[in-house]
């Protein structure tokens, strides 16, 4: 397997491409075949795609190609190969979820979010693998890197793809840690946006479930996620991702905090050497890095977040326990054994208990309200280091995919996250995230944008 560096590795991108099609030199239909034949030579053993068509992209391709030749292409994305994580609804291709209870299932209706991609010209190329439900149980994705290690999770698939170079772009979704993890896993850039940023359509059974975008370059990361915001909006009730028609122009942060968050103790030797290298290079920036011992609005946010896989996991257990249960009743079998035990220790939960966790929930978003005035952004660990090895065949461990407390207390403060593919350790992706401020998507992207082009 090849092994991975940031400075050394370039992804399938989209935007590089777009001069080639308005100078005719390059089409959407050209491009399309060369993302096919990547996945022609690696799906088989990566196994990104639950399901995908060429011959459905490539009509879709042609018409993209035409317009471009007409100088009419319907926005920056007309003809881009998307793939959709399989947990949002699609009415090309089945939405199985991960899930035996889902097996054929075909509502043959589009969420608002492909909606909107399709009135952008977006080519849904299939949809890609998810974990059972979005939650812990493992689909067959390998990581690009290293086949023996998990890819991330829930969207995993959606990661491997576009590391693996099969497409420039993916949605995921996050309720725990499931984009910025796999972005962190496999090398990707992703964006959580703010809570609500980009319309859900039917998953909105989750306070804290976000849906976003996976790539190789900033650029198109953030050209995705404002196409569709222009069209759907946000969730209903939400102001939705807010932010410029093109990537926002590079800005360089003035001051920095670094928040460590559950997943520092986990963090090996060679994993936290290699984040407080990356620390120093921003500091040598003449950037500032604030620490909990340096101000006490940074101890404050520390201190609650410390809970942050803690009230997810009751507040997530909470609110999935009445779909669990009905799956249960409705398809005996149709789940894995992990979501039975994750289904039995939510009914445990008391409504007390679920207003307990939104109330500290909303004591860790005003604490990170408070760190506004003091620094631009915050930047952590993506993920508690490198993506883990798993065995498939292991039952028994709680989270194959690997463990949320880097991505916990970010996802519960509902804030704006952009993965930086910045660090590598034993050959493998270890990313970084900045964190801003509720509906700085913007701002925080420019500034990752800065950032990882200065790192």
């Amino acid at each position: 397997m090849p092994s991975y560096h940031p400075k050394t590795f370039a992804g399938l991108t989209w935007h590089g491409a777009v001069a080639g099609f308005r100078a005719g030199g390059d089409t959407p239909r050209a491009y399309l075949e060369r993302c096919l034949g990547v996945i022609a030579a690696k799906e088989e053993e990566l196994r990104a795609f639950v399901v995908f068509d060429p011959d459905f992209a490539r009509q879709h391709a042609d018409e993209s190609s035409a317009r471009w030749k007409a100088g009419t292409p319907l926005s920056p994305i007309d003809g881009m190969p998307i793939g959709i994580k399989d947990l949002i609804e699609t009415k090309d291709f089945p939405t199985q979820m991960g899930c035996a209870a889902y097996a054929g299932n075909f509502p043959r209706r589009d969420s608002a979010m492909i909606q909107a991609l399709k009135q952008a010209g977006a080519i849904i190329l299939g949809k890609t693998v998810t974990t059972e439900l979005g939650q812990s149980e493992p689909g067959p994705t390998k990581n690009p890197w290293d086949h023996s290690r998990t890819p991330g999770g829930s969207s995993s698939g959606s990661a491997a793809a576009v590391a693996a170079g099969m497409v420039p772009a993916a949605i995921g979704t996050q309720v725990g840690g499931s984009i910025i993890r796999p972005a962190a896993f496999c090398g990707n850039v992703a964006l959580k946006p703010t809570q609500g940023g980009i319309h859900r359509g039917e998953r909105q059974g989750s306070s804290q479930s976000t849906a976003g975008v996976h790539a190789n370059s900033i650029e198109d990361m953030w050209q995705v996620a404002i196409e569709i915001a222009k069209r759907a909006g946000g969730d209903p009730g939400t102001l939705g991702l807010i932010g410029p028609d093109e990537p926002p122009h590079p800005v360089r942060p003035q001051t920095l905090g670094l928040l460590q968050t559950e997943a520092w103790s986990m963090l090996r030797p060679a994993e936290r050497e290699a984040f407080e290298a990356l620390i120093a290079r921003i500091e040598s920036l003449d950037i500032p890095v604030l620490r909990a011992a340096d101000h006490p609005a940074i101890a404050a946010l520390e201190r609650i977040a410390a809970q942050g896989k803690a009230i997810t996991a009751v507040i997530v257990g909470f609110e999935n326990r009445w779909s669990l249960l009905n799956l249960e009743a409705n398809h005996p079998g149709g789940l894995s054994p992990r979501a039975i035990a994750r289904l039995r220790a939510s009914e445990a939960l008391t409504v007390e208990d679920y207003r307990a966790a939104l109330a500290t929930r909303e004591e860790m978003r005003a604490a990170m309200a408070r760190l506004a005035p003091v620094v631009d952004a915050l930047i952590a660990p993506a993920a508690p280091g490198i993506a883990p090895l798993w065995d498939p065949d292991d039952t028994q461990n709680p989270r194959p995919t690997g463990d949320i407390a880097a991505n916990a207390a970010t996802s519960a403060l509902g804030v704006p996250c952009v993965t930086l593919p910045v660090m590598a350790v034993e050959g493998m992706p270890f990313g970084a995230q900045l964190i801003g401020q509720a509906h700085a998507d913007s701002r925080v992207t420019a500034m990752a944008r800065w950032l990882h082009s200065a790192i």
